[in-house]
């Protein structure tokens, strides 16, 4: 049985408000963060997807897979950031991340 657009984009959306609460109700420790814009843009990347098969489309999927790229490539590059800057100051608390300013 398919479920209706309707309840698809229920879940879409509150994948993304699930994200969001994620972000601005834990604003001490950097991973959740990291892993809430995670979250964000793959509830984005359904709704592409879920468009992209209802319209019989492929230019969403492409869209979905440059979307992917980029999230791939933003926790690669967050990561790394976060595992120099524990090396270095012995904690990840987003209460010392002033320190980084140049």
């Amino acid at each position: 049985m398919l479920i209706s657009l309707t309840a698809d984009f229920t879940l879409i959306t509150l994948l993304f408000l699930l994200a969001i609460l994620g972000v601005a109700l834990n604003r001490r420790n950097i991973l959740i963060i990291i892993m809430s814009i995670e979250l964000m843009l793959l509830s984005v990347n359904l709704g592409l997807l879920l468009i992209s098969s209802y319209f019989n489309d492929l230019l969403g999927e492409l869209i979905s897979l440059m979307v992917l790229c980029v999230a791939a490539g933003e926790s690669a590059i967050g990561l790394a950031i976060i595992v120099v800057y524990y090396r270095l100051r012995g904690s990840i608390s987003m209460g010392t991340l002033n320190l980084l300013k140049g």
